[in-house]
């Protein structure tokens, strides 16, 4: 396809959002995108070399979740379960527990410096003496103790540093994004914009703070990434299917095949390894992200390292990984609460019917945004995949209702509004009472 042939036009770029521009990306330098100047002081630059220095040097907890998983795919046993973060507190008991996990040093009676430091000063000046691992646990055990601060709307001025720290995500130049939108409208562009205008609707806030424009920019400039993306390993293959032959001159046949390999992987995402193009509901899985951010760039680089390395099963064209991820609700449920999950079952309702939008944008899709900010700081902090974890949550948090309910598909149709502080508690609870085996299904289940 070629990229700069669509007539069709994204929404003008000067109606960018005017929010600060992130130290952590260059300015863009066209005056007529009213881009505010990089940061000069000497606050500012340090800032931006700490928060550098700790979402460089150590890969994601999540990543890490995702190997360790992999290499004990063999029979885990209990005690060496991947990354397991375990709980003192049980279902009924909701007073803060005390994690221990094998990714991070045992909690001690007395307090490293590290431990000691706030959020602001960990983002700001990064960990003392250069301690990065340190600095990450620290960070996480803030993040489950105190959160991060904000107002009544959700917004902290911190919050997109430390999502894009805990993801790993790397530095681009803003020009970077730029070059992808100013490439006109990706081959989505049409399912796109057929969703864009449905994103969060009801959501007063979202709809004051981001605009649809801002939201099309960015999903199309996500995809135009995506699609390069894939277009290059499909150059590979077929350079790779023609080289492993003997003849050096590649006959009617091998190109026939070559030419083949890519028609019939060209515009098809199921079974590919690498995310779609676009799937529907990747909008409302993008609008926290442009909610939390300062600018579009920070928003897009936390996005696309997100889905291409956290959850790239939910994106792919058959969504296989929203399917394990229903299926892994429904064997919670049951392990947790046979009861509820039975009942449940009788009734014809499996999480299909009622959990697909839960599981896809990680509950964004649940009201109000403010809370869904703070269940991510969570997800983000401990491994996305424990959403699997923070569903199962709200089923027993409205268990009475269901129970004493003949028809639970009117609860559940629309879920009610998300308590972020009960689910993260209770879903703490939960985590011990999951099979080792079990366990290591749901952290790898979104891959």
């Amino acid at each position: 396809m070629a990229s700069n042939s669509s007539p069709t036009k994204l929404p003008p770029t000067s109606k960018m959002s005017s929010r600060p521009s992130t130290p952590s990306l260059l300015p863009p330098p066209n005056p007529l995108l009213h881009a505010p100047p990089s940061p000069n002081s000497h606050r500012a630059l340090r800032r931006l070399k700490s928060a550098h220095t700790l979402g460089q040097t150590q890969p994601s907890l999540i990543s890490q979740q995702h190997r360790q998983a992999l290499q004990r795919n063999a029979s885990p046993v209990k005690k060496d379960t991947p990354a397991r973060t375990r709980s003192n507190s049980d279902v009924t008991n909701m007073a803060p527990p005390v994690l221990e996990t094998p990714v991070r040093r045992p909690l001690t009676g007395r307090k490293s410096t590290t431990e000691m430091l706030s959020i602001d000063k960990l983002i700001r000046d990064g960990p003392p003496d250069e301690k990065v691992q340190d600095g990450l646990e620290a960070l996480r055990l803030k993040i489950l103790a105190q959160g991060i601060k904000s107002d009544s709307d959700g917004m902290s001025s911190l919050r997109i540093y430390v999502w894009l720290i805990l993801l790993n995500a790397p530095i681009i130049p803003t020009d970077e994004y730029l070059a992808l939108i100013h490439r006109g409208a990706s081959p989505a562009y049409s399912k796109i914009r057929n969703d864009t205008f449905r994103t969060l609707t009801s959501d007063v806030l979202f709809r004051r703070r981001v605009s649809e424009a801002s939201l099309i920019r960015l999903l199309n400039a996500l995809a135009w990434k995506l699609h390069d993306a894939r277009e290059e390993k499909q150059g590979r293959l077929s350079f790779s299917a023609m080289s492993d032959q003997s003849s050096p001159e590649p006959s009617s046949a091998m190109k026939s095949r070559a030419r083949a390999l890519t028609l019939t992987t060209e515009g098809s995402d199921a079974g590919a390894s690498e995310p779609g193009t676009y799937v529907q509901g990747m909008n409302v899985l993008a609008a926290p992200f442009l909610y939390a951010a300062r600018s579009e760039a920070e928003a897009f680089i936390a996005f696309h390292r997100f889905i291409t390395h956290e959850c790239p099963g939910y994106v792919r064209g058959a969504m296989d990984g929203v399917h394990k991820g229903l299926a892994l609700v429904d064997k919670v449920l049951g392990i947790v609460d046979s009861k509820l999950s039975n009942y449940l079952m009788s009734k014809g309702m499996n999480a299909e019917l009622y959990a697909f939008p839960s599981v896809l944008t990680l509950c964004a899709c649940t009201p109000p945004l403010p809370e869904v900010l703070r269940l991510w700081d969570f997800l983000f902090a401990y491994g996305a995949h424990l959403n699997i974890l923070c569903i199962v949550a709200q089923l027993v948090i409205l268990r009475n209702s269901i129970l004493s309910s003949p028809s639970p598909t009117k609860i559940l149709r629309n879920f009610p509004a998300i308590n972020a502080e009960m689910v993260i508690q209770l879903t703490l609870s939960l985590i011990k009472k999951i099979p080792d085996d079990v366990y290591a299904e749901i952290v790898v289940h979104a891959k």
